[in-house]
């Protein structure tokens, strides 16, 4: 990645021969990889890889056929979304999937309400340990939105947003949650080269300043070489590559199924 020298932790994630299947059609099949503590990891791969599978499959959205995810040490069984979630595991999807007609700054509170404890009817008074509570989560709040250099828009409805802010504001939204594992789903789609520059700075960041471990899928292959410790390959739902990003460069069969023909 960015630092040769960088210190990786322990093995936080570790996906042990998962296969994935819908009626007959096989998504994954006897996937293996470990994430360790503070690793920028990329799941590369055509379209139809697996790879989204691979992602739904960590943060519970899907439950494997065979196969195991440990997280944290610990073997998880039929995790749920929120779950994972109340665990630190928090997820961006190819699809924007923000609340439209709200600001920038609600959307980004959605992403603390597992950490809010206060009662509904609390809530709705707004008195007592609810309105202390909301002090606090929007004080981090603002703290993400000065993080990512959005405070212009702060009020702004998203749905009046150009596609890149919006991709900014839903990164800010999984931040909010305080993740120790972010799962970002082609964070870059649809982006110019500036907002590619500017997302992957913001990435870096989130990965160096809150030690955050990150898994990404991206199809950018100039964006993957500079953001990864390590890269996962997938073809056909089948893993066909596993290393640094200058072994995938020169691994044979990654060539010629996905980066361009070899001699």
């Amino acid at each position: 990645m960015n630092d040769n020298d960088r210190k990786l932790g322990p093995t936080l994630l570790k996906a042990d021969n998962i296969s994935l299947a819908f009626g007959g059609v096989k998504a994954l099949t006897d996937i293996s990889f470990e994430v360790k503590e503070r690793e920028v990891l990329a799941i590369i791969g055509p379209n139809g890889a697996g790879k989204s599978s691979m992602l739904n499959v960590i943060n519970g959205v899907y439950h494997p056929n065979a196969g195991s995810v440990t997280y944290k040490g610990t073997v998880r069984q039929q995790m749920k979304p929120h779950e994972a979630a109340k665990q630190g595991i928090a997820r961006t999807f190819q699809n924007i999937a923000l609340f439209k007609g709200m600001s920038v700054l609600d959307n980004i509170m959605t992403g603390r309400t597992l950490k809010m404890s206060a009662g509904f009817l609390a809530q709705c008074l707004y008195v007592g340990r609810a309105r202390n509570e909301e002090i606090e989560h929007r004080k981090k709040v603002e703290e993400i939105i000065d993080f990512l250099q959005i405070q212009s828009i702060r009020k702004t409805p998203v749905g009046r947003l150009p596609y890149g802010l919006q991709k900014r504001v839903e990164l800010g939204r999984a931040l909010a949650a305080e993740p120790t594992l972010l799962l970002l789903d082609e964070p870059m789609a649809g982006m110019n080269i500036e907002e590619k520059e500017d997302m992957s700075r913001f990435i870096l960041d989130v990965n160096d300043e809150f030690g955050t471990t990150i898994v990404l899928i991206e199809h950018d292959m100039g964006v993957v070489m500079d953001l990864s410790d390590r890269i996962v390959v997938l073809d056909y739902g089948k893993k066909i590559g596993d290393g640094t990003p200058a072994e995938i460069r020169n691994n044979k069969e990654v060539i010629d199924a996905y980066l361009g023909v070899s001699d």
